[in-house]
């Protein structure tokens, strides 16, 4: 059966009732050493970057560990900044739209994260976790709407 038979909606949702709200960022100029500490520290694997304040870039857990593993021993790991080795094709997204859409373009392309704005402005982050989160919860829903139980 088609996973739309199995999950009738009123209303698609949007990505705004699933997005991390308020995501940190970290300024292009941060170092990648200081950048990989602050995604440890909160435990998250990408942060947006920013320019006074504007969204330019995403980077990720894997791209900073790829770049510090090949800095020779010699040289100063303080010297990679985020600008050097974050992504600037990254995808952008309204808060309006709705989750299929970016759930399709997600898979698609292979994308972990997505930069969600607001008039154009940082408003959010959506991630595979996320995602994955976001269909954890409306299969619950769909579960507690058919008077279904747990699953087996």
């Amino acid at each position: 059966p088609a996973l739309q038979d199995a999950l009738p909606m009123k209303r698609m949702p949007t990505i705004k009732r699933f997005m991390t709200p308020f995501p940190l960022s970290v300024d292009v100029q941060a170092s990648a050493d200081d950048a990989r500490a602050f995604m440890a520290e909160h435990a998250v694997h990408h942060l947006p970057a920013t320019e006074d304040g504007r969204l330019i870039g995403m980077v990720s857990e894997p791209a900073i560990q790829a770049a510090l593993e090949q800095t020779p021993q010699d040289a100063d790991a303080a010297d990679i900044k985020v600008a050097d080795i974050m992504a600037r094709d990254i995808c952008v997204v309204d808060m309006s739209e709705r989750l299929d859409r970016i759930l399709d373009q997600m898979a698609r392309e292979r994308l972990d994260a997505v930069a969600v704005t607001r008039k154009g402005k940082l408003a959010g982050v959506f991630t595979i976790t996320d995602a994955c989160a976001s269909f954890a919860e409306l299969l619950r829903e769909q579960v507690r709407r058919s008077g279904g139980g747990e699953a087996a």
